[in-house]
C-alpha cells in the first residue's frame, strides 16, 4: 500500500470517505492547486473532486481563493485533526442527547404497553469477573432507597469505601441508613478517617465491629443482596452471588441483625483504644529503654504516663514522676481521677511524685552531675527497698521556662549515652512549647535522636490515636 494510501486509510478513522481523505491529502501535499492538478495528484475523478470540495470546506479542512482559475488551499494538518476531532465529539454528544430523549419515550411506551404480569420473579445471578461486579453492586448503592447493610472484612471495607465512595455519599443524601460490620482492628483504627477522607463530611455511616465468622455480602432495602463465594483475596476479585429471593436475603438479613446486635460501636473503640494500646506497648518496655514522648493535652499525657506508671508498679517496680507544668499536689490528685492510688503506693514507697525543682534544676541551676547522681540514689534505694527495677518519667517544661534548651539538649544525649543501669526513662515534652522553641525542627531532630523510641498522642486534636516510631 502506498504512503497516500495509508495516510488516508487512517483518515478515515476520523470521519472521512475514502475519496475525501484522497483529496484532501493531495491539497495539503501541493499546498495551493487547481482542481485538475488535484484531480491527478489524489487518483479522483475531476467531477467528484468538484462535489467533494464543499463538503471539505464545511469542515473546515480547505478553503477556496478567488482567481481564475480558482486555487484550493487545505487548512494544516494539525489544524484539520483538530476540527475533525471536534466533530465527531459534537456527534456523539448529539447522538446521547437524541438517545436520553428516546430512552424516556421508550419506557413510558413501554410501561403502557407491557401485558406481562408484574410478579416478582426471584433470580440467581452469578458474577464472576470484576467489571460485572463493580457495574451491579454500584447500581445497588445507587437504587438503594431505605437501606444498606455491609458485612466485610477491613480490607475489604477500604477498597469498598475507595471504589464506591461517590455512590455511598448519594445514598446518604438521599437519607439512606447505611450500616457496616467489620472486624475488630489491631492496632489503631483507621478506617473512619479513610471514610471521611473518601465521602463527603458529615456521611451517615454506622460502622461497627466484631468477630467476624460469615460471609461477606451487602442487603439493599431488605429486598436484594450480593454475596461472595469466599472470604479471601480483594474486593471483586472472586465470583460474587446476587439474588432477590426472599428466603435468602432474608436469612442474610436474619445473620446481620445478629451480628449486629452482637458488635461494638467504632467510637467506643476509638476511645478506649490508645488506653489498650499504651498499657501493651509498657508491658514490653525493658530496662535501659530511654523514650521521648509528645503530647498536645493534659489528657492524653496522663493517659501514657499513668498507665506507664501502673504498669510498671504492678510489677513491682518502683516509679518516679518528676513534674514541671503542675505541682506534686496536682499530679497527685490527677493520678487518683485516674484510678492510679498514688497515696496507698506513696506509702509503700514504691511512688515518689517530686518538683523539677528536686531533680532538675536545683537553687536555680542546673547541674547534669547532680541530676545523674539522683537517679542513680533513687535506684539503688528501690533495689534496696525490695522493689524489682526503676521506671521514671519525667516532664521537660521547665528547661524551656528556665531557657535552657542546649543544656537540656546535653542532658538527653548523656542521659540516653550512660542510661546502663535497669531503669526505664520517658521524656515528656508539651508539642506546643517543642513549636514556641526558636528552631523547633532541629530541635525535635535533636531531642529525637538522643532517645530510642518516640510517642505522639492527640494526633488530629484526638485523644484516641497514638503513634510510636523507633528513631
Amino acid at each position: 500500500m502506498l504512503p497516500s494510501e495509508k495516510s488516508a486509510e487512517m483518515l478515515m478513522d476520523f470521519g472521512l470517505t475514502r475519496n475525501q481523505a484522497k483529496v484532501y491529502i493531495a491539497i495539503a501535499r501541493l499546498q495551493l492547486s487547481s482542481v485538475g492538478k488535484i484531480s491527478k495528484v489524489a487518483k479522483v475523478r475531476r467531477e467528484d473532486v468538484y462535489r467533494i470540495l464543499p463538503k471539505l470546506q464545511k469542515m473546515g479542512l480547505v478553503e477556496k481563493l478567488l482567481g481564475t482559475p480558482a486555487k484550493i488551499r487545505a487548512t494544516p494538518v494539525e489544524e484539520a485533526l483538530s476540527f475533525l476531532i471536534k466533530h465527531e465529539e459534537d456527534m456523539a454528544r448529539e447522538r446521547a442527547s437524541a438517545l436520553k430523549a428516546k430512552s424516556k419515550t421508550f419506557l413510558k411506551n413501554f410501561s403502557r404497553t407491557s401485558i406481562l404480569d408484574m410478579e416478582e420473579i426471584t433470580s440467581f445471578t452469578l458474577l464472576s469477573d470484576r467489571e460485572s461486579i463493580i457495574r451491579k453492586s454500584a447500581i445497588m448503592i445507587r437504587n438503594a432507597k431505605r437501606s444498606l447493610d455491609l458485612v466485610c472484612s477491613r480490607s475489604k471495607l477500604m477498597q469498598f469505601v475507595h471504589e464506591f465512595a461517590e455512590q455511598m455519599t448519594e445514598a446518604a443524601k438521599k437519607e439512606v441508613r447505611i450500616r457496616v460490620v467489620s472486624e475488630m482492628p489491631e492496632h489503631e483504627d483507621s478506617i473512619p478517617r479513610i471514610i471521611e477522607e473518601h465521602t463527603s463530611p458529615g456521611i451517615s455511616l454506622d460502622l461497627r465491629y466484631c468477630d467476624l465468622r460469615s460471609s461477606h455480602y451487602m442487603i439493599v432495602d431488605y429486598e436484594e443482596a450480593l454475596m461472595a463465594t469466599t472470604t479471601s483475596g480483594n474486593l471483586a476479585e472472586n465470583p460474587l452471588l446476587w439474588t432477590n429471593s426472599d428466603s435468602l436475603v432474608g436469612v442474610l438479613q436474619k445473620d446481620f441483625e445478629n451480628l449486629w446486635h452482637n458488635s461494638v460501636s467504632w467510637k467506643v473503640i476509638e476511645t478506649t483504644a490508645v488506653t489498650e494500646k499504651v498499657i501493651n506497648y509498657m508491658e514490653q518496655l525493658r530496662p535501659t529503654n530511654h523514650l521521648v514522648f509528645v503530647y498536645d493535652s493534659s489528657e492524653a499525657k496522663y493517659n501514657v504516663l499513668f498507665n506507664y506508671l501502673k504498669v510498671g508498679l504492678e510489677k513491682g517496680e518502683a516509679a518516679v514522676y518528676v513534674t514541671a507544668e503542675e505541682n506534686p499536689s496536682q499530679i497527685r490528685e490527677a493520678m487518683e481521677k485516674f484510678g492510679l492510688h498514688a497515696e496507698k503506693y506513696e506509702e509503700t514507697g514504691a511512688l515518689q511524685i517530686l518538683g523539677y525543682e528536686e531533680v532538675y534544676i536545683i537553687g536555680g541551676e542546673f547541674s547534669m552531675t547532680k541530676t545523674m547522681n539522683i537517679w542513680n540514689k533513687l535506684y539503688n534505694e528501690a533495689l534496696k527497698q525490695g522493689f524489682k527495677g526503676l521506671r521514671v518519667t519525667g516532664e521537660m517544661a521547665c528547661f524551656f521556662r528556665h531557657h535552657l534548651v542546649r543544656e537540656l539538649i546535653e542532658y538527653e544525649k548523656a542521659l540516653h549515652m550512660v542510661l546502663d543501669v535497669p531503669m526505664i526513662a520517658i521524656c515528656a515534652y508539651n508539642a506546643n512549647m517543642l513549636n514556641k522553641s526558636k528552631d523547633p525542627i532541629n530541635l525535635f531532630s535533636e531531642i529525637s535522636r538522643a532517645h530510642g523510641t518516640a510517642l505522639f498522642t492527640g494526633i488530629d486534636n484526638r485523644l484516641g490515636r497514638m503513634e510510636i516510631r523507633k528513631l
